[in-house]
């Protein structure tokens, strides 16, 4: 038996090892990165990526330490089935860590690409305008974007619990690369999923689930079920609040263009989904943002989304569902436009998300005036440039090939300006004439990460 474990000990030592060595290969993003300048996250994003892959790093190389300090100490006399017990645990915590490092090369690989590179960093200043609103009443995270396949985009909100333990020090914005065809489907998308991390830093679903029971509950506490499938779809319903909020009807082009499926799919109702039903998730959308933005336009839209998926077909129990599913639609947007967020009893939604700037008729006099000077336009606001540029593409006053040439335009200038204007910064502060005399310690831009508590629930969410 003592031959037995003197041989479990030598290799799961040098199985530990091992795992030391994977681990030195894990080198800092800084050093193993080539990019162009204005393709690198922002300095708050590359900081935030940086300790806490130091601080996973440091953690796992004590955790393997003290591993093989066992072994040579007391461990040398456990059984081998402890021994392997013991190491199979570290092991399983050593992988989940490397976790935060695949999930974050993700986001940082891509931008060694020349054209993707730009494209991101434009999409990060664009998500960044996305999760301002007016009054700044939080802190805003870090917004970081990256490529993939598939037909849906999603976004791992800040603040939230990694694969191996901890907290996310941004956010990241999965965007699919079929999006990345015009201003229509990418700006639809990174407005949604911003979106989600607005409403969890404003606290809004739990706060409008409880005005919606306050207002509309039946007899026995029982909501109706319009309204108890409104309630459900509430995550969804606020991030397209939000995206129209920032883009208008630009956002509602966009969804259609996720959510046009064969009809079978367009009319399944899922009672596990927390994503409204194609159809009604539309005609949602109408409803807000006739709310928010009134103009015929929506009602139009509205006609030609039923237009293109008519109800004929289905059964008279589907039909009655419908009929009562978009008849109580303009109420619960006028719930969403009047809410009052926790903590914001001075403000009202509709003030946050109905800027005069964002109506159609100002959005097409942006567009029409940046034709003749185009810096107009690339001087915007990222979600105002977005919007303006995908209401004169519903008007009919510019094509698909022109909107999208322009959209990736003005994604390059945004990555430029904010690469010059992060230079200039640190230029700034590096001057002789402003360096403080004793060295203080480092601080993110932007500030940094309130103290929270971490949710336990999956922490992507999806458009």
């Amino acid at each position: 038996m003592h031959g037995t474990s003197s041989t479990a000990r030598r290799l799961l030592a040098g199985e530990a090892r091992a795992l030391l060595t994977r681990l030195d290969r894990v080198q800092p993003f800084a050093v193993r990165e080539t990019m162009l300048p204005a393709a690198a996250p922002s300095p708050a994003a590359q900081i935030g990526i940086e300790r806490t892959l130091v601080a996973g790093r440091r953690e796992l190389r004590g955790r393997v330490r003290a591993y093989l300090a066992w072994l040579d100490g007391e461990g040398a006399a456990a059984s081998p089935a402890e021994m392997q017990r013991r190491f199979t645990a570290l092991r399983w915590r050593f992988n989940d860590v490397l976790g935060q490092f695949d999930l974050f090369q993700q986001t940082v690989t891509q931008r060694s690409e020349h054209e993707v590179g730009l494209w991101l960093s434009g999409m990060d200043v664009a998500a960044a305008d996305a999760l301002d609103v007016p009054g700044r009443p939080f802190d805003p995270p870090p917004v970081v974007c990256y490529l993939d396949r598939g037909p849906g985009a999603a976004i791992r909100r800040a603040r939230t619990r990694l694969p191996g333990g901890g907290a996310s020090p941004i956010a990241i914005v999965r965007v699919p690369r079929e999006r990345m065809v015009g201003g229509y489907g990418l700006s639809s998308s990174l407005c949604h999923e911003v979106g989600h991390q607005g409403a969890a830093l404003l606290g809004l679903v739990p706060s409008l689930r409880t005005e919606l029971r306050a207002r509309v509950t039946g007899p026995g506490g029982r909501l109706p079920l319009p309204w108890a499938l409104f309630s459900r779809w509430l995550p969804e319903i606020v991030a397209d609040f939000w995206a129209i909020g920032k883009l208008g009807v630009t956002a509602t082009m966009g969804l259609i263009g996720v959510v046009s499926l064969p009809r079978r799919f367009v009319f399944r109702l899922d009672p596990l989904d927390t994503h409204p039903f194609p159809w009604i998730r539309v005609h949602l959308g109408t409803a807000i943002g006739e709310s928010l933005h009134p103009d015929p336009q929506w009602r139009a839209l509205g006609e030609l989304w039923s237009a293109l998926y008519p109800v004929d077909g289905l059964n008279a129990e589907a039909r009655a569902l419908l009929a009562s599913l978009t008849s109580a639609a303009p109420e619960l947007a006028a719930l969403l436009v009047s809410h009052r967020p926790q903590g914001r009893e001075d403000v009202t939604l509709g003030r946050l998300f109905r800027p005069a700037e964002r109506s159609p008729r100002r959005l097409i006099a942006l567009y029409e005036a940046a034709r003749r000077r185009p810096e107009l336009l690339d001087r915007a606001a990222p979600t105002l440039a977005f919007a303006a540029l995908g209401q004169a593409r519903s008007a009919g006053l510019v094509s698909p090939e022109a909107e999208s040439r322009r959209a990736e335009a003005l994604l390059r200038g945004w990555a430029l300006r904010s690469a010059l204007a992060t230079t200039a910064a640190c230029a700034r502060r590096s001057s002789p004439a402003v360096r403080p005399a004793v060295p203080r310690k480092a601080v993110p831009v932007g500030g940094g990460l309130p103290r929270h508590s971490l949710p336990e629930e999956e922490s992507w969410a999806h458009h």
